[in-house]
């Protein structure tokens, strides 16, 4: 037997569609509609673009970072800090051996400034092997490129904003100027070398493509006078979202000895922030839902007011207290669920075709929208999910029917003699 009845709807939908004057409320009625949508399709987006950002930021991250780093328990004063051949040779042994390990490599890691004509600023050497440096997947398979990867040992790398700054093309020269530089009489004399750029690769994360330059490991020891040394061993797995499980597998090796500090650890602030800010925000806008969905409460009521007189005829005619709730209830439940699919359509194509609109209004308005410098990412990242979508129908729904309730209740409870009596 069904819940609800055909008349029932027939007799609901006649009450949301009639007139003020014939003490409808489409008005109103279209005004929580219109609330509903908005809220729903602005809960989608958000949670969407939060999704996103979280997302890409991770992927850049795994894909162009080391998924571990080891690090030797030293004093910075201490004449032996670094790896020697043989450690990294022992290190890279033992790691082998271990599930879920793809490559490991020394790294020579230090901050200079670059510069080229009058231009000039700051960025992060990193000092690696050719063969290495082909295992980092977005610096090997970037989103952008320019020259060929091949030639990196004639030369170094660079990121495509690095080389925007400085005006930088391939087989142009950087200069590349160290503080850390010879001890003499007179001081330390900053250590300046020039080297060609042979690649220049865009990863789509800012800071990133805007101060990172990748040069051959030997090229790095002589600059800054390593003495055949590295000042980290960087690890990367196949699956690096199990690095902490990696991790412990070779803390008893290792751990005496060595600091070990993955990408989770380097990153977990920050991405701890992204997911409180998500759940945060999730509910400030489930908030804006229920205000929006409130607008039905009123809405009712006043049908119930004003629909006093029908109410008591109905139950003259036979219908039950059950029967009276079930109409008014459809009234409200109605806004809601064409509100909630409505906002959940119109939020999905927006997240779909984002980037179209964020061209559109950047195009209007002729200013940038989405400041990479501030945000890391070139573009704003959106991504789907079914059950951010699904989280927000239930919500959305739950809301509508359960501020329906009341008034349907006090609908089902009015008195018909009551409502007869002056007629």
């Amino acid at each position: 037997m069904a819940i609800f009845k055909k008349y029932e709807f027939m007799i609901a939908w006649r009450y949301l569609m009639s007139k003020r004057r014939e003490g409808g409320i489409s008005i109103i009625a279209l005004y929580a509609l219109i609330g509903v949508i908005l809220g729903v399709a602005t809960l989608v987006i958000v949670q969407a673009v939060m999704i996103g950002f979280r997302t890409e930021f991770v992927e850049k991250i795994v894909g162009a970072n080391s998924h571990l780093a080891i690090y030797k328990k030293t004093l910075s004063s201490d004449l032996d800090k670094g790896f020697n051949v043989e450690d990294v040779r022992s290190i890279i042994q033992e790691l082998r051996d271990q599930k879920n390990f793809k490559a490991a490599y020394p790294l020579v890691k230090e901050q200079v400034l670059a510069s080229k004509n009058n231009n000039s600023t700051g960025v992060e050497v990193y000092g690696i092997g050719k063969g290495s440096l082909a295992n980092i997947g977005l610096v090997n398979e970037p989103i952008n490129s320019e020259g060929s990867i091949e030639n990196f040992s004639d030369g170094v790398a660079i990121g495509a904003q690095l080389a925007r700054k400085l005006s930088i093309s391939i087989n142009d020269t950087i200069k590349l100027i160290s503080p850390n530089g010879t001890k003499s009489v007179f001081g330390t004399i900053p250590r300046v070398n020039v080297y060609k750029v042979k690649y220049i690769f865009s990863v789509g994360r800012y800071d990133i493509d805007s101060t990172r330059l990748y040069m051959p490991i030997e090229d790095a020891q002589t600059f800054f006078n390593r003495a055949n040394k590295a000042d980290l061993i960087a690890v990367l797995l196949e699956n690096p979202f199990k690095v902490d499980e990696f991790k412990n597998n070779i803390a008893d090796e290792l751990a005496e000895k060595y600091f070990l500090w993955s990408w989770k650890e380097r990153t977990a602030a920050f991405l701890d922030a992204l997911d409180l800010e998500r759940r945060v925000m999730f509910i400030i806008l489930s908030l804006i839902v229920l205000i929006a969905a409130m607008n039905i409460i009123s809405g009712l009521v006043m049908l119930v007011k004003n629909k006093g007189r029908d109410i008591g005829i109905l139950r003259s005619l036979g219908l039950t207290r059950a029967s009276i709730l079930r109409i008014f209830f459809i009234c409200g439940s109605l806004i809601g669920v064409v509100g909630t699919i409505l906002g959940v359509t119109i939020g999905m194509l927006f997240v779909i075709y984002i980037n179209e609109i964020q061209w559109l209004v950047e195009y209007i308005i002729g200013a940038s929208v989405w400041n990479e410098e501030i945000r890391f990412l070139t573009q704003v990242p959106a991504k789907l999910r079914i059950e951010d979508v699904v989280f927000a129908l239930v919500v959305s729904l739950s809301i509508s029917f359960t501020i329906t309730i009341f008034p349907a209740t006090k609908a089902a409870n009015l008195d018909p003699a009551e409502a007869l009596k002056y007629e």
